[in-house]
C-alpha cells in the first residue's frame, strides 16, 4: 500500500494500480525501456494490474516480461469494461494509468488517473479525466517511488 495526504483533497491508500498496456506501457506491441525494472520495483507496495484488447497480439511476450497476466479486454465497450474493473477493485483504492480514448472512464473511475504522453498520441477525453499528466510512463510509475511528487502537483 502507498499512503499519502493531498491537502484540499484528503487521504490517499491506494493498493492497487491498473494499467492499460498498448500505448501506455508498450509500443507497437513491445514493451518500452525500462518499464519492466520499475513495475518489478512496485510490486512491493501495489498489486499491478494490466488490462488490454492485444492490439498487436504481442501480450504473451509482455506478460512473460512483467512476470504478470494482463486481463484481457473484449471488443466492444471497452472503456466500461475498464472502468467497471477498477470499481470491482474499490475504486477509493486504485491508481490508474493510460493515454487512449478507452482509458478515459477508467481514469475517471480510480482515486488517482494519470494519463502519459505518448508517441501514439493522448485521447483529449482521457487528457480531460486525469488528475495528472506525466511526461512518459516512466515518469508516471516514478510518481509512486516518490508520493511528495503527487501531493506537490495535487494539494490545493
Amino acid at each position: 500500500m502507498i499512503e499519502f495526504k493531498v491537502p484540499g483533497r484528503g487521504d490517499y491508500q491506494l493498493e492497487h494500480l491498473v494499467m492499460d498496456v498498448n500505448g501506455t506501457l508498450a509500443m507497437d506491441g513491445k514493451l518500452m525501456d525500462g518499464v519492466a525494472a520499475k513495475v518489478t520495483t512496485l510490486q512491493n507496495h501495489l498489486t499491478i494490474h494490466l488490462l488490454t484488447a492485444d492490439t498487436h497480439g504481442k501480450q504473451a511476450v509482455i506478460d512473460r516480461q512483467l512476470v504478470l497476466t494482463a486481463v484481457r479486454i473484449m471488443p466492444g465497450g471497452e472503456s466500461t469494461q475498464k472502468a467497471e474493473y477498477v470499481r470491482r477493485l474499490g475504486s477509493n483504492q486504485v491508481a490508474a494509468i493510460g493515454q487512449g480514448a478507452n482509458d478515459a472512464e477508467m481514469l475517471a473511475s480510480a482515486r488517482l488517473g494519470i494519463c502519459v504522453m505518448s508517441v501514439e498520441g493522448v485521447a483529449k477525453d482521457t487528457l480531460l479525466a486525469a488528475d495528472l499528466i506525466a511526461p512518459d510512463i516512466l515518469s508516471a510509475l516514478e510518481l509512486f517511488e516518490k508520493p511528495l511528487r503527487i501531493v506537490a502537483s495535487l494539494r490545493k
